[in-house]
């Protein structure tokens, strides 16, 4: 059905869902920390279970159970049976059980949801106003290292879930010329460093990073014994000095990595790496483009993720689409020599000085 054809009663009824959306969301996020949800799932072949049963499992009133589970029905959630047991939804079920909606929600809880009471503030300014639920740093990249356990946890399991999958196909695309030194600008806490070491033999990896996500790079690599070909260079990318990065990379790797600055603050970054390349230099940006998905969730979860950038992360990036890019790469005095998609959510640009 169509937005335009919506009777009045249905759109009333939407507008009042996302009014409460508050409520149905640290509902569900209750239901799953309690284990509501997986007494219920495991419940699913034997009629299933009533809320006294669900009570005396988990030594939690009647009561709290059943706010939680009246909410969660009204949600499609959970649902009562005719004998009056609570069974799961396949939304129930995916909102306990699927991996990408687990990392989303412990991204959103844990790192985002106090944050985002701050967004209208954020828009105003131009700054990242919700980090101060966060902690005193002007962006969040500044303050990741130093995260509370579960906040950093679901930080960077967030992270690593956008990227990590598609690891094995890029080091192909990475590889495909045999590059005996690479940079790896934006390289968080090392695991492409890692794997282009497993990869490759011969490879040499420099990380470019703040000092702080630096330090905790090369700890992971030397733990994994690779320090003999893996070095660290500093570099505040919003340094409002002139920047420079050395010489002599063969390629030079951004993964998902501009998506965290503006339009402004890519330019000066792409044009820094520019200006380090020769001519046989091989520039790669891999991002999750918002006008390359194939489906309308993917492309809802990096709108709702580009709303993580104005609150929480610096205030003025987001997702973009890979119009912008192409753009910014022309006017860094870049050639895009190869648009390759990756998974079902990459592209890989390959880029050359013009």
């Amino acid at each position: 059905m169509s937005i335009k054809s919506l009777k009045a009663i249905d759109a009333l009824e939407a507008a009042q869902r996302i009014a409460f959306a508050p409520f149905v969301f640290q509902t569900t996020v209750a239901l799953r920390k309690l284990g509501v949800l997986d007494i219920i799932f495991s419940r699913r072949k034997k009629g299933g279970i009533s809320t006294d049963e669900i009570a005396e499992e988990l030594s939690i009133s009647k009561y709290g159970i059943g706010v939680l589970l009246e909410i969660a029905g009204s949600s499609d959630i959970v649902f009562k049976n005719d004998e009056g047991n609570y069974e799961i939804t396949k939304v129930g079920y995916f909102l306990n059980a699927h991996e990408t909606v687990n990392v989303n929600m412990n991204f959103t809880n844990e790192v985002c949801y106090k944050g985002l009471f701050h967004l209208e503030e954020a828009i105003k300014t131009g700054e990242p106003s919700g980090l101060k639920e966060l902690g005193d740093w002007n962006t969040i990249y500044e303050g990741l290292s130093v995260l509370p356990p579960e906040i950093k946890k679901s930080w960077f399991e967030f992270d690593h879930h956008y990227s990590d999958g598609v690891f094995n196909d890029a080091l192909e695309i990475v590889f495909k010329k045999h590059p005996k030194t690479i940079f790896d600008i934006g390289g968080n806490t090392g695991k492409f460093a890692l794997s282009a070491c497993k990869y490759s033999d011969e490879v040499n990896i420099k990380i470019i990073d703040l000092p702080g996500q630096l330090n905790v790079a090369l700890s992971n690599i030397k733990n994994a014994g690779f320090e003999n070909r893996v070095s660290g260079f500093e570099i505040d990318w919003l340094s409002k000095e002139k920047l420079e990065i050395p010489t002599g990379a063969n390629t030079i790797w951004m993964s998902q990595f501009l998506d965290c600055f503006s339009e402004k603050e890519i330019l000066k970054i792409l044009t820094t790496a520019v200006q380090s390349m020769d001519d046989d230099t091989e520039l790669m940006i891999m991002e999750t483009f918002t006008d390359r998905q194939k489906f309308d969730n993917a492309k809802f979860i990096l709108e709702a993720t580009s709303l993580y950038f104005t609150v929480l992360a610096n205030g003025n990036s987001k997702m973009y689409p890979a119009e912008v890019f192409k753009q910014l790469i022309n006017k860094a005095g870049l050639v895009l020599k190869e648009d390759i998609a990756v998974g079902e959510y990459h592209t890989i640009f390959v880029c050359r000085k013009a």
